[in-house]
C-alpha cells in the first residue's frame, strides 16, 4: 500500500461486505447440495444446511475483518475442536476447498482475492484433517 493515498481495506470490505459474503456462503452450500462431487461433505451436515450457512457466514465475517458475529454468539471458534466429531480427511478437505473455489468464482470474487483466500482456506482445511483418508 502506498502511504497517504489509500487506506488498508479488510478482506470483508474487499469482497463486498455482508451481501457478497452471504451470497458466497449460500452458493457454497447450494453447490454442496446440488453437485454429486460434494456428496461426502454434504453427508457430514444436518438435513437442513440453514444453521451451517449462518455459522459459516458469521465465522467468515469476523475472520475477514467484518462483524465478529460468531464470537459474539458462541465464543472462540475452536475450529478444530468443533469439527473433531466429523471424520475429515483429504477427500473432505479437497471437496470443501473445491466447493469454496467454485462458489467464489460464481459470485464474482476477483481472481487475486480468490487466490489469496484459497491459500488461507487450504492451510486451515488441511489443519482440520483428523482422519487418514
Amino acid at each position: 500500500m502506498m502511504s497517504g493515498t489509500m487506506t488498508e481495506q479488510t478482506i470483508y470490505e474487499a469482497i463486498g461486505g455482508e451481501l457478497k459474503l452471504r451470497e458466497m456462503v449460500d452458493r457454497f452450500y447450494d453447490l454442496m447440495e446440488l453437485e454429486p462431487e460434494f456428496a461426502v461433505i454434504r453427508a457430514l451436515h444436518p438435513p437442513s444446511t440453514e444453521g451451517s450457512r449462518d455459522k459459516l457466514f458469521w465465522f467468515l465475517s469476523g475472520w475477514m475483518g467484518g462483524p465478529d458475529a460468531f464470537v459474539e454468539r458462541f465464543g472462540h471458534p475452536r475450529l478444530r475442536a468443533r469439527h473433531l466429531p466429523f471424520p475429515i480427511g483429504t477427500t473432505e478437505r479437497d471437496q470443501w476447498l473445491r466447493a469454496m473455489a467454485w462458489a467464489m468464482e460464481d459470485v464474482g470474487i476477483n481472481e487475486e482475492l480468490r487466490v489469496r483466500l484459497m491459500q488461507s482456506f487450504y492451510q486451515t482445511a488441511d489443519w482440520m484433517r483428523n482422519h487418514p483418508h
